[in-house]
């Protein structure tokens, strides 16, 4: 198979350009954690993309649906692959629904909502913290990215496919924990406690923004209480997923883990 086979010029529209990804409800894994964390999670698999001078392993299904397993040289694979280290394995995959009516949530939950998060590796490292913490959900408020373009899929080492993921406007976001009984707890530095004068044992939200502008008015003419992290240095902001980090175990912490 050469690169200007159809399949592969297919595979990497679908790496490269969100509108081919939204337009086929299709995206591409790569690597043989992260296909296994999505088939786990139930991602539909449409095809298993495999170089066999790289991987012996083809991943399991999961299904007893029979998917299509092309074989590819390790010169096509070198050149289709995101990045070096990813056991000769990918595959094309459906998408999958992040409508907040999707969400299920437990009597109790703790959830992560991040107001318009842009980098990808911001996403990648929020949704690694929110499996660490086994999180209810993370709910991203008016997205600025694509939550399948493979930088996030790398960054977040699969995570993406093992934490429930919403998606809506921000004023969706709100009247959705409101309507759950949700607090919301905003990371903010006006008007705000410490976070850990806080109580997060009952059901909770987590709001943060990004390191540039922080977050809406919006957010903060609803939030139930903001809560700032002290910073005993020259700045006044950390990188926002290690914001998240500090006030999700803390939360977890109250919790008893």
């Amino acid at each position: 198979m050469s690169l200007k086979n159809p399949l592969v010029k297919k595979v990497m529209g679908l790496k490269a350009k969100s509108r081919e990804r939204k337009k086929s409800g299709l995206f591409v894994i790569e690597g043989q954690r992260e296909l296994e964390l999505a088939i786990k999670a139930g991602y539909e698999i449409e095809q298993l993309l495999v170089c066999p001078d790289i991987s012996n392993s083809v991943p399991s299904q999961g299904s007893k649906r029979s998917i299509p397993i092309v074989q590819l040289s390790r010169e096509v694979y070198e050149k289709m692959a995101h990045r070096g280290s990813t056991e000769g394995v990918m595959a094309i995959a459906r998408l999958k629904n992040h409508d907040l009516g999707a969400i299920i949530l437990h009597e109790n939950p703790l959830v992560l909502v991040a107001e318009a998060p842009e980098k990808p590796g911001n996403i990648g490292a929020l949704l690694r913290t929110a499996d660490a913490a086994n999180l209810d959900a993370v709910l991203i408020a008016n997205p600025k990215s694509d939550l399948y373009n493979p930088n996030v899929i790398r960054s977040s080492v699969g995570c993406v496919f093992t934490t429930q993921i919403g998606m809506g406007g921000t004023e969706e976001t709100i009247r959705f924990l409101k309507s759950k009984n949700i607090r919301i707890f905003c990371a903010a530095l006006t008007a705000s406690q410490k976070y850990t004068h806080s109580n997060f044992t009952g059901p909770s939200a987590i709001v943060v923004g990004t390191e540039a502008t922080g977050l809406s008015s919006e957010w903060l003419d609803n939030s139930d209480q903001n809560i700032i992290i002290p910073m005993l240095g020259e700045i006044d902001s950390m990188n926002v997923s290690v914001s998240a980090a500090i006030l999700i175990f803390e939360a977890k912490r109250q919790r008893g883990f």
